[in-house]
């Protein structure tokens, strides 16, 4: 028994002193499947464009590799992941013995991490003798990190880099271990057996955005106010990072997304460090330095990784990709309450640049022309002022539509004897299935309104009397128009002796039609609204 006991006691004591098995690092193969789902910065308004040089709205990407596990635990190292990544939000599938640890490499392939990375070991220093211009290459070995100057030491001893006067350059033998040239995420996990695995890893990544932009040309041959037009629609994608995907299943989603996490702050892009080369002056801390300014002052630091270009370079002529030889018609899909919108052909999300991919084309839209004015008791004017100009028309199947619209900036243009012309450009907000469109055109030269009040009471002092109201249309186009005159916010006021009314976007109209070259005159009482 006392025997059994040592030899147990010996086992568990050379089970303890034994080193912990390394894990082997195996590299994932390149995406070969990819899908971006684009969403928009949920702050922006329809009003607002998309901010190029700092974009906030973020895409979730999923990546279809395969890798070839070794029994036992192992470091898969997924590269190329973009650099915007949040990392917390990352899951892998696939993977037999799932995930122990996931990790965010910090650093990139730069001058300074490979400095820091063969601190120690040898690397071949090359000067140029500028006189003789012979080549001459030496073994030497690193002694300091990045941080300061760069200290080499060879055979005459330990001297600083660039600091003799001559040309000089450095080669290294191999990349130290773990460093990249592009973003990587890795996982730790164990595999019983191994064999190759098709994995997916789904994150989210900051720096995108999007948005879709119309074009409305109006057919020519149109009477009256009833007109139609062909309505066309890109999606403008925007990659603020250094990364491509290629010929991915792009899909975008409309509508505002709750987001109570900081993806800014938590996606952390790795970094490239630059390399600063510092010289020690000449001469002695009593006498000085002979040369007051041989070295010039280090060079500033980068911009940091997460920047965007600046505006110039998006508008320069490659900057911005248009694809598409056809149309798409992009398919809509519920997403709850927001809408996703899938194209139908593979899509290349370019690294750094703006890319335009029509999906939408509907050539026999119905709408009308309608003009538009105030006259409430806060809008009374002494003079005659424009009307509004409106597009309007349905968001349905009977008048040529029948899917969600996304906002985005519409541009309005009509034929002429010098072909299409621009005639109004305008922001437009979501629109959903069924709802009224109305394009702003602008203000009319031949549509006018005077709002008058033909009573001069304290309409709050004496808030149940009734105050006599006057609107005067004036039309000098030849063919008759719709005006749509709003009298004031349905809750506020109340109106009487005039018909036709509704309420419509929380205002009380009415629509009335003014001849050509003619007048109409509406007259109509008003009070406040509430317990009198």
């Amino acid at each position: 028994m006392r025997c059994s006991f040592w030899r147990s006691s010996w086992a568990a004591l050379a089970l303890v002193a034994s080193p912990a098995v390394a894990r082997e690092t195996v590299e994932a193969s390149a995406p070969y499947d990819l899908a971006v789902t684009l969403y928009r910065d949920p702050d922006r308004s329809p009003s607002d464009a998309m901010d190029r040089d700092w974009p906030r709205g973020f895409a979730m990407i999923t990546e279809t590799r395969q890798v070839t596990l070794p029994p036992g635990e192992s470091t898969i190292r997924f590269t190329g992941v973009a650099e915007g990544m949040v990392a917390v939000s990352a899951i892998v599938t696939g993977l037999p013995g799932g995930t122990i640890e996931k990790n965010r490499n910090a650093d990139l392939l730069s001058p300074a991490s490979l400095i820091d990375g063969t601190l120690g070991n040898r690397v071949t220093i090359t000067r140029t003798n500028p006189a003789t211009g012979q080549v001459v290459p030496e073994s030497a070995i690193v002694r300091t990190r990045a941080d300061g100057g760069l200290v080499l030491q060879t055979a005459q001893g330990f001297e600083a880099v660039r600091c003799s006067g001559l040309p000089e350059s450095l080669a290294f033998d191999r990349i130290p271990t773990g460093l990249s040239a592009q973003p990587v995420y890795s996982v730790d996990t164990l595999s019983p057996s191994g064999g190759t695995y098709t994995v997916e890893l789904t994150y989210l990544a900051w720096g995108f955005d999007w948005q879709a932009n119309y074009v409305a040309t109006l057919q020519e041959g149109w009477q009256g106010d009833a007109m139609k037009l062909r309505l066309m629609s890109w999606l403008t994608l925007l990659n603020d990072n250094g990364q491509s995907f290629p010929d991915a299943e792009l899909l975008v989603v409309a509508g505002k997304l709750n987001v109570v996490s900081d993806f800014e702050a938590l996606s952390d892009p790795p970094r490239a460090r630059p390399l600063r080369l510092t010289c020690y002056p000449f001469g002695s801390t009593a006498a000085g330095s002979p040369v007051s300014d041989l070295f010039p002052p280090p060079a500033p630091p980068p911009a940091p990784m997460m920047r965007a270009p600046s505006a110039a370079m998006y508008e320069s002529a490659d900057a911005i990709v248009v694809t598409g030889s056809r149309v798409m018609k992009a398919e809509e899909e519920a997403l709850g309450d927001l809408k996703l919108y899938r194209v139908p052909v593979p899509v290349t999300v370019s690294a750094k640049g703006l890319k335009q991919v029509a999906f939408l084309d509907q050539d026999s839209v119905e709408g009308k022309f309608l003009y538009r004015t105030d006259c409430s008791p806060w809008s009374l004017r002494d003079e005659p002022v424009r009307a509004s100009m409106l597009l309007v028309t349905v968001n349905d199947r009977k008048h040529g539509l029948g899917m969600a619209l996304p906002m985005g900036g519409v541009a309005v243009f009509e034929p002429s004897a010098f072909g299409e012309q621009l005639v109004a450009e305008e922001n437009i907000r979501d629109y959903a299935i069924g709802q009224d469109i109305e394009i702003n055109l602008g203000e009319s030269s031949q549509v006018f309104a005077q709002c008058e009040r033909l009573a001069d009471f304290d309409l709050d002092e004496d808030r149940a009397r009734w105050s006599p109201m006057r609107t005067t249309l004036t039309n000098a186009n030849t063919n008759p128009v719709k005006v749509r005159v709003a009298l004031g916010p349905s809750g506020t006021w109340r109106q009487r002796g005039i018909k036709g009314t509704r309420v419509k976007d929380g205002q009380v109209i009415v629509e009335v039609t003014v001849p050509g070259n003619g007048t109409r005159e509406l007259n109509w009482n008003v009070r406040p609204a509430g317990e009198v």
